[in-house]
């Protein structure tokens, strides 16, 4: 909102992640991304489904047929609506027809904890939350939530190799970026495009995107446009899914 209101004049800069795009769709404003310029979308983060180290499932198609099996008795992780936990769980419910029990928690890390200690059966959360609990061998990643398999997590199959069907969703997850407003003059936001996108190819920036399970994009101007307005499109689908009645279901 005060970037919005601030002067177009390229020294007004907002650094955000994907919470805006959703401010229309849940009633929490009257603009989103659509009153900016791209100037960099950064890095998209990706989701992992997780469930305790010594669980009985090795793949998420295990954990689907058990679920189904057992209606009622499968107990999900989840944080609010438009979330990472939230939407994978509606893309599962969109592609599977699980039925799962939801169970709020206050973030992915608590998420996480849960699942460690037995009070949720899965979470899917973003791979930054999990990565650390993951290599120590406190719970255990089943499939990403991409197309691909990521460098991060070596060894975990995307979740298109179980359910093709995912992929009308991906690529998808939380992103941060840079935005000033879409009235800036076009010198301006060139400048900052061509500032911003040498600084996203830095080894060290690099580096810590990868450390933080992170995917670099780099995109700008049409290309992150075209990214937002898909983002958008898709969580928007899977919220509305979910708000009447549902597969998943508290």
């Amino acid at each position: 909102n005060f970037i919005v209101n601030a002067p177009a004049d390229g020294y007004n800069i907002l650094f955000g992640a994907e919470n805006p795009q959703l401010h229309k769709v849940l009633g929490l404003a009257e603009f989103d991304y659509d009153k900016f310029f791209p100037v960099a979308i950064f890095a998209r983060s990706v989701g992992v489904i997780v469930v305790k180290a010594d669980a009985p499932w090795k793949t998420v198609a295990e954990l689907v047929e058990d679920a189904k099996k057992r209606p009622g008795k499968i107990k999900l992780a989840m944080t609010g609506p438009g979330g990472l936990p939230h939407t994978v769980a509606s893309m599962m419910s969109a592609v599977t027809k699980f039925t799962a029990v939801s169970v709020p928690f206050d973030g992915e890390g608590p998420a996480v904890t849960a699942v460690m200690g037995g009070h949720a059966e899965f979470a899917p959360v973003g791979v930054g939350a999990a990565s650390e609990s993951i290599k120590a061998g406190r719970i255990r990643a089943l499939d990403v939530v991409n197309t691909e398999p990521i460098p991060s997590l070596p060894g975990v199959p995307a979740i298109t190799k179980e359910y093709p069907d995912f992929a009308k969703y991906l690529p998808w997850g939380p992103f941060y970026g840079v935005f000033v407003r879409k009235d800036s003059p076009e010198d301006i936001e060139a400048t900052l495009v061509s500032a911003f996108k040498k600084a996203a190819e830095n080894a060290q920036f690099q580096q810590l995107m990868a450390d933080r399970g992170n995917l670099i994009m780099n995109i700008s101007g049409a290309e992150a446009d075209a990214f937002l307005a898909k983002w958008q499109s898709t969580t928007s689908w899977l919220l509305r899914l979910t708000s009447s009645p549902s597969s998943v279901r508290s």
